[in-house]
Order: structure tokens, then sequence, then C-alpha cells
């Protein structure tokens, strides 16, 4: 081949791909963002480590998923809140507390509630929100090789943020970290997605990283041990039955 030849399909190569990249709306870049951790059907193990100044604690947790409507989470350790879970099924969510043997239903003003303690929400750890149903586009700007894209919720949807911008590479449309706002548009925490990898056929960020702003010092990380994706999980792993089942 000739020698200068070489350097020019490369650099024609390199124009394709940043163009189509670019040809990917910010609409489509949320969706895939709202389906990262989302198929028919997945499993997996998950670990989930809160810090504190004063202390930190590791839960290690079962999680089953069905599309965006069902979720389902189990924790295995620490000993003491084994068997505590969460069950989402469209819009209604439940916990299970085995010690005192009691379901409790999760009303809609609690959802933005911590869960187990920690940073994140009830509304986080169910994925109970998206992204392109439940905000709207208020600007979308290219900053380099990232795409950065302010959202504010619908009339309808019931949140604490007033503001969301959220940064995805244009390389993979991975999503590099996402900004959460109040009302009076101060920003409150930040979610930071790392450590790309693959889990079957889907490359997703295998650690989520959440610091709330207002609580120095405080840190809660999600890390995925395993996953599998596109997989069949039966429809009674998302009922109030298997809940309660001690395991």
């Amino acid at each position: 081949m000739n020698r200068y030849l070489l350097p020019k399909i490369m650099f024609i190569l390199m124009l394709s791909e940043r163009a189509f990249s670019q040809t990917v709306s910010p609409q489509e870049l949320l969706r895939k963002v709202d389906d990262l951790y989302r198929s028919k059907g997945s499993q997996g193990q998950i670990e989930m480590e809160l810090i504190t100044p004063d202390w930190s604690r590791t839960l290690k947790m079962d999680m089953w998923t069905r599309g965006m409507d069902y979720t389902f989470v189990r924790i295995r350790e620490p000993r003491k809140d084994k068997g505590v879970s969460s069950l989402k099924r469209q819009n209604d969510m439940w916990n299970f507390f085995p010690k005192i043997n009691k379901v409790i239903k999760v009303p809609p003003s609690m959802m933005m509630g911590s869960w187990m303690g920690s940073d994140f929400t009830n509304d986080d750890l169910v994925r109970n929100s998206s992204l392109v149903r439940d905000y709207v586009i208020v600007s979308s700007s290219n900053e380099g090789d990232h795409v950065s894209i302010v959202l504010k919720p619908q009339e309808q949807t019931v949140s604490v943020w007033g503001k969301i911008r959220i940064v995805i590479s244009q390389k993979n449309q991975i999503p590099l970290q996402q900004e959460f706002y109040d009302e009076r548009d101060q920003k409150m925490r930040i979610l930071y997605f790392k450590d790309v990898r693959q889990f079957g056929n889907r490359i997703i960020p295998a650690t989520m990283e959440l610091e709330p702003l207002n609580q120095k010092g405080h840190k809660t990380i999600i890390r995925y041990v395993s996953a599998q994706f596109d997989t069949d999980v039966p429809e009674s792993t998302f009922t109030l039955t298997n809940l309660q089942k001690r395991r």
C-alpha cells in the first residue's frame, strides 16, 4: 500500500466516526442512558459502599430487572441486613424488613428518600424515573468529545430536582457524570460513572460514585460485581410473595 495512502484512510475513518457520533440526537443519547443497565431481563450482584467521616460499611446485594418497569433487590450481606428487599412494579414500590416481618409500601412522596441510609434515593435504586419520559431537554451542547444536556422535570414529574445536567461521551455514548440541582439552581450532588467494562454483551460503567455536596466527606459507591443482560427473568420474581421470602 502507498505509504501516503494509509494516513489519509485513517483520517477519513476518524472523521466518519466523529460525524456518526454527532448525528445521534440528545433524545437518543438519553434513551441509551435510560437503557444502559436495563434489558428485557437482567440479573447481577452489586456492592454498595457507604462512606462518612466517622464510619463506612458495605452492602452486598442481588438484583433482577425486567425492562423499565420491574426491579427486585435483596441484600445478602452484612448479616444484620440480610433479607432486606425492595420491589418495584411499574409505579409502585415496597420494602420488606425480615426482622419485623413487615412489608412497607413506599409512597410517591418518599421515592426521593434515602435507601438504607445511603446517598442514593429509593428512586435511584430502582431507577423509577426516566430521563426521556419524565424530563424535558432545556439545552444541549457539544464540549469537545462530550455532549452536555440540561434537563428540567415535566410538570407531572415528582422530583426534588429543579434541574439535571448530564455529560455523555460522544464516542461510546456512555454517561460520564450527572449533576443534580435544587429549585434554587444550587448544585446538590454529582454522580460519577467510572470503570467501563464489558459484562456479556453489554458495555457499562461498572462503578457509580455519588457525592452529596452538602455533606462533606459523605459518599456512596455502587459496584457491579457480575451482571447478565437479555436473560429470561420469571415474572414471579417481581411479586409480593417473592419479596417476603427468607433466603
